[in-house]
């Protein structure tokens, strides 16, 4: 089973920079999104073989998830516990696993939204091991920190910055061990300068100055069924790349 997600920063524009046909090229049995910034409707996919989940915020223009499926889900949730309006997170149940597709609020300049992010991490945290205890967890999205100074090209320089802070970072290691798995690291413990974001402003991408704040995070009972995880970084039409999973279910 093979799974992409991606954040778009904006899928309608990203519709025009080849988005159908990066989907089509993967080829995945399911791509989650994140940032979609509109409200289902406001584009068409020409993607037949799939079934479109859209989870938009009330701020148009905002935020907002997606999950296209070749596989149909049980049941579908959007949003979890009080985060109800800026559409981030979709849940699908399926008989053997759930698969949660988040986009992890930024704590903003001067982590001004910090208390938000810790609240809004406890409750996800929270959320995940309750569903870990019916059925294994893939956890995907853009997760908003680099966890360790190996996931970022200049760790000294940012450190305390949002998506860099001690406090994320430690929810971060708090979700791990709560029983879960960063899929890429734990293929790759070593592998330095793969990144899955990087800024717009002075050519960061061209010289490689980013972070790795895309995950694909699974059950720990899941980890014998990994197979691959991937970092697309040749893939172009956001400031982030798509990354994947591969494992056998």
């Amino acid at each position: 089973m093979k799974l992409i997600s991606w954040n778009v920063n904006g899928l309608r524009a990203c519709l025009k920079k080849g988005f159908e046909d990066v989907v089509r090229e993967l080829d995945a049995d399911f791509f989650c999104i994140q940032e979609t910034k509109m409200q289902e409707g406001q584009a068409t996919l020409d993607l037949p073989e799939y079934e479109e989940f859209f989870c938009s915020a009330e701020r148009k223009g905002y935020s907002g998830t997606a999950v296209l499926t070749k596989k149909k889900p049980l049941r579908v949730q959007y949003n979890f516990g009080e985060h109800t309006d800026e559409g981030r997170g979709i849940i699908l149940e399926y008989e053997d696993f759930y698969l949660v597709n988040v986009y992890v609020p930024n704590s903003q300049n001067e982590l001004r939204r910090l208390d938000y992010r810790m609240k809004w991490e406890d409750d996800i945290r929270n959320l995940l091991v309750e569903l870990d205890r019916e059925k294994p967890v893939i956890l995907c999205g853009d997760m908003n920190v680099a966890h360790e100074e190996i996931d970022l090209k200049n760790p000294k320089t940012n450190r305390g910055n949002a998506g860099f802070s001690d406090e994320e970072r430690a929810k971060m290691t708090q979700l791990l061990e709560a029983g879960f798995t960063d899929t890429y690291r734990y293929l790759y413990p070593d592998t330095e300068g793969v990144y899955s974001w990087w800024s717009y402003r002075f050519n960061a991408r061209k010289n490689n100055a980013g972070w790795r704040i895309d995950y694909f995070i699974v059950s720990d009972r899941l980890r014998d069924k990994i197979v691959d995880a991937k970092i697309h970084t040749d893939i172009m039409g956001s400031d982030h790349c798509p990354v994947e999973l591969e494992i056998r279910l």
